[in-house]
């Protein structure tokens, strides 16, 4: 009989393997994660919906699949058959995604049992997950913290235990800045890698991108290997892998050049337990072997901010339109929160002109970044520029004057570092790596160039060896349930 505890402490591998030997089944996995929703759940608010009947079950003709009947939670974006597809509007509230995308199909096609969809922020647009709709999501590690967004309740179920894998999506650092929130890993693909899981390819811009949430290398590793390559119609295809992403977990990284950022791109000055992460990794590096050299990119941040927010924002006045037809319900302070209302007045006032100038500053952050990377393997910087952010301090619903006041508050003063990886299309990881005097998790990033994730997974293996994260477990962790 598998006991809670032995769930929650295990990863994907590690219950995969119980299951193969016939030391326990399918069936326990799933009634163990359900033992662990029902108990924390009420008081982290992960979930928004679980699913019914058959799909909670693997896909028919997976039986042989390698995560057959693995307790998983899909990201409550739209892309799910069968789950909400309001993205925690309150403009969609009610609508049910009628397919799945092509990410979520090669995720069942591995023989998940998907047991339902997580928390998110309004149209994922918030660093931090408290939409007005389904109210906040909570950090395992402190319950007035935010676990960060847009894929905050995936994480926060990862770092407690309920399931060893959660989908994420990552269109600004919405893998990797939950991932640090809550002291997981998150891996963010490169450009065209997978499939973006957002209903197309991250938008005309390739900036989102899908992959998920884990508590090991091993367990990302194997699951960017069920779900990477080419959809059809893919506007960006990336160079192939030289060989399974699973083998590259344990082989050894090399003597990597190292770029060490200590600073932030956005001039706000950092949060000392973020600073002391980052240079606490980098001597753990230097020990290492690796080469370690402080330098950063020269990117103008105002020029930066400016198109992110321009590029961001061109799709919503679509979104908007359609999710409005669908609903029947019209866009407003009574449907929209403050920000995404400003969001779509900001797309709906863009011109031809702005559009291309941002599109010109996008490609210029490609070529700054490929130039710098042609330097450096990796780059090592801060995941955000503080901890996870207390409850309401950074408030999607506030009394923003116009999208530029929201992006300074969401973006500028938190979660600088991200963005930039998704404009320039590098791969780029969030390692957890020590606490906050408030018993925070922080993490560190990892960048890499274009089609580079072999050199991120490698390294963070090595890191995962060296600078173990299993055993720091969250102080609501479904482990602890059974003491």
């Amino acid at each position: 009989m598998l006991s809670l505890t032995e769930y929650a402490r295990a990863d994907a591998h590690e219950l995969m393997r119980w299951v193969r030997r016939g030391e326990v089944s399918a069936q326990e996995l799933s009634r163990c994660a359900l033992r662990a929703i029902d108990a924390l759940d009420p008081q982290l608010n992960f979930m928004v919906s679980r699913s019914v009947g058959a799909d909670a079950l693997p896909a028919p003709g997976t039986e042989r699949a390698a995560f057959h009947g693995l307790p998983f939670l899909a990201k409550s974006n739209g892309g799910t058959r069968g789950q909400p597809m309001a993205m925690a509007s309150r403009l969609a509230h009610g609508l049910v995604s009628p397919h799945d995308s092509e990410f979520v199909r090669r995720l069942r096609a591995t023989g998940i049992a998907l047991l339902g969809s997580t928390n998110v922020p309004e149209f994922g647009s918030s660093p931090t997950t408290e939409s007005v709709l389904h109210g906040p999501a909570r950090n395992p590690w402190n319950l007035a913290h935010s676990c960060g967004g847009s894929s905050g309740g995936s994480s926060a179920a990862v770092a407690a235990g309920v399931v060893p894998v959660a989908q994420s999506t990552d269109g600004g650092g919405s893998i990797r800045t939950p991932a640090h929130c809550c002291g997981v890993f998150g891996l963010k693909p490169s450009r065209g890698r997978n499939p973006s899981g957002l209903g197309g390819q991250g938008g005309p811009f390739g900036i989102g991108c899908a992959h998920v949430a884990t508590r090991s290398v091993r367990d990302s590793a194997a699951f960017l290997d069920a779900t990477a390559g080419d959809e059809p119609g893919a506007l960006y295809r990336c160079v192939p892998p030289e060989r399974p992403f699973a083998d590259e977990v344990g082989r050894s990284p090399g003597r990597l050049r190292v770029a060490l950022w200590t600073g932030s791109p956005s001039g706000v000055g950092m949060d000392p337990a973020c600073t002391e992460a980052v240079i606490h990794a980098a001597r753990h590096l230097a020990a290492l072997g690796h080469a370690v050299e402080e330098a950063s990119p020269p990117l103008p941040w105002e020029d930066f901010v400016q198109a992110m927010l321009d590029l961001w924002s061109l799709g919503f006045p679509l979104a908007v339109a359609e999710l409005a037809q669908l609903s029947g319900r019209s866009p407003g302070l009574d449907t929209l929160e403050s920000s995404s209302l400003r969001l779509w007045q900001h797309g709906l006032e863009l011109t031809p002109e702005r559009i291309e100038r941002s599109t010109r500053t996008m490609h210029r952050t490609v070529c700054e970044l490929d130039r710098f990377l042609q330097r450096f393997d990796v780059v090592l910087s801060a995941v955000d520029i503080r901890p996870a952010p207390r409850l309401g301090e950074i408030d999607a619903n506030g009394p923003w004057v116009n999208a530029r006041a929201w992006f300074d508050a969401a973006v500028t003063q938190f979660c600088p570092h991200t963005p930039l990886y998704n404009f320039g299309g590098q791969p780029a990881m969030a390692v957890p790596w020590s606490r906050s005097p408030a018993g925070l998790p922080v993490g560190v990033q990892f960048a890499a160039q274009w089609g580079g994730e072999a050199v991120l997974l490698r390294l963070a293996a090595q890191l995962e060896a060296t600078h173990p994260w299993a055993d720091n477990l969250a102080p609501l962790h479904a482990a602890r349930l059974e003491n």
